[in-house]
């Protein structure tokens, strides 16, 4: 591998890309499978069952989200020091593949194995993530970080689709009674087959990609947990300097939970108000892959046309859209069609806002700008899917007490909760609108 570039940041060779692409490519058959397409709605409506069930995801989602927001700025900050995120690494990666083939034994009425086993799993599907993309500046020179983190964004959608279309035979002839198994076996048998198509994609980044930062020694009187928040300090007060970058990242803050509760109720709405199966919810997550993929590449033309704030506000207005949709919306044509919109919308958001990263970062700390970006990303999410659960759940008693049957008193929640996923875009549209992508583009420069 050579290192010669003018900032002194490695160039990679292709295989180690392709490894780095290859994990992206196996954890989001985690998101697909897991927090998406099966094992969410299964989880509510299976194990709990009814507005319960809402209420207990919502909670479990909130649980690790924060465990994660609280631990990784730390860990990520030791594993920089000591050269190690490479072994952190490793150790969620196990963890995430460990707990979501446990899922297994998560048989329906068995709630604290559902919910405990999701939550560990969770934890290190999320952490994981924490240092694989801290592994992104050792692949990429600053110019090259947007090319290489959307490649690998690609990518992993393909793995989310290729996971999808793995288990949706067995799902379908179970159906038609091919495959002799009773009960939830096949459903729950899809989970232990993600963890092994994780693990598998996952193996390469360990033995192609090598870690480029050593362990430094210790100062006299420190230890790695006071050196962690010294330097957590440190990049808070470089960020701090960047006031539009700040603005930047409150309004992310707040749009971007919207999109992790879209992301982590989208079967369970399904299921609820329109009724879909198994096989159902995993073609309509599939459809939301798809228009993710071809958003990418919209917003991406958009971007380097009219700027990444107009593109993030027509994205926003995508996704606002979709929510008055969905909550309006009867049908379960019409729900596969907000599916396109909200993929489209939603790819948008992410992508420009993580290109967006590279515009406000000075040269030469990019990487410690995506570093707070990845933080500030996972610290306020377990707030809006804690508060969707929980509203869907009270929602549902109150319309219960008013008469309705606990059927409709349910599909009446889902929708009130539906709502709440439009506050936070709304929030999040006004507070960027006080972005000045201009002023920002010329503190970086100067």
């Amino acid at each position: 591998m050579t290192t010669a570039t003018l900032d002194s940041k490695p160039i990679s060779t292709r295989r180690e890309r392709i490894a780095w692409y290859l994990y992206d490519f196996g954890n989001s058959a985690y998101a697909a499978v897991v927090l998406l397409a099966v094992y969410s709605a299964y989880f509510q409506g299976t194990i709990v069952g009814g507005a319960e069930g809402s209420r207990l995801w919502g909670i479990a989602v909130g649980i690790a989200m924060l465990v994660v927001a609280v631990t990784s700025p730390v860990l990520g900050a030791i594993a920089d020091y000591s050269g190690a995120k490479k072994k952190f690494l490793l150790f969620y990666t196990i963890m995430a593949c460990t707990f979501t083939a446990a899922l297994f034994f998560a048989e329906p009425g068995r709630v604290a194995i559902g919910m405990g086993f999701f939550i560990l799993a969770e934890i290190g599907y999320r952490s994981a993530q924490v240092f694989y993309n801290s592994l992104l500046p050792e692949i990429a020179t600053p110019e090259e970080i947007g090319r290489i983190s959307g490649n690998g964004w690609a990518i992993g959608n393909l793995g989310g689709i290729l996971s999808l279309l793995l288990v949706l035979p067995l799902i379908i002839l179970q159906q038609q009674g091919v495959i002799p198994l009773e009960g939830t076996v096949v459903v729950r048998l899809t989970l232990v087959i993600t963890a092994v198509f994780f693990i598998l994609s996952a193996i390469p980044i360990f033995l192609w990609l090598p870690e480029l930062a050593k362990s430094k020694p210790l100062p006299p009187g420190e230890n790695y947990l006071s050196l962690a928040f010294k330097q957590i300090s440190q990049t808070i007060r470089t960020a701090g300097r960047f006031k539009e970058f700040i603005k930047f990242m409150i309004a992310f803050l707040i749009y971007n939970d919207g999109v992790i509760m879209a992301l982590d109720f989208a079967a369970i709405i399904g299921a609820v108000l329109f009724g879909l199966d198994q096989q159902g919810l995993i073609i309509f997550i599939i459809i939301v892959h798809v228009a993710n993929v071809f958003g990418a590449y919209i917003f991406g033309v958009w971007m380097d046309r009219i700027g990444g704030k107009r593109s993030l506000t027509i994205s926003i207005f995508m996704m606002l859209a979709a929510i008055i949709w969905l909550y309006l919306n009867q049908t379960q044509s019409g729900f596969f069609m907000i599916g396109v919109l909200a993929g489209v919308g939603m790819a948008g958001l992410q992508s420009v806002s993580r290109s967006m990263v590279a515009v406000f970062a000075p040269e030469g700390q990019s990487a410690e700008f995506y570093g707070f970006f990845a933080v500030a990303g996972r610290t306020s999410s377990f707030i809006g899917p804690t508060i969707y659960g929980i509203l869907a759940y009270r929602a549902a008693l109150w319309y219960e007490t008013r008469g309705q049957t606990a059927v409709l008193a349910e599909q009446s929640g889902q929708r009130v909760a539906i709502l709440s996923i439009g506050v936070f875009f709304v929030v999040g549209l006004i507070l960027l609108s006080f972005v000045n992508e201009k002023r920002a583009q010329e503190a970086a420069k100067a």
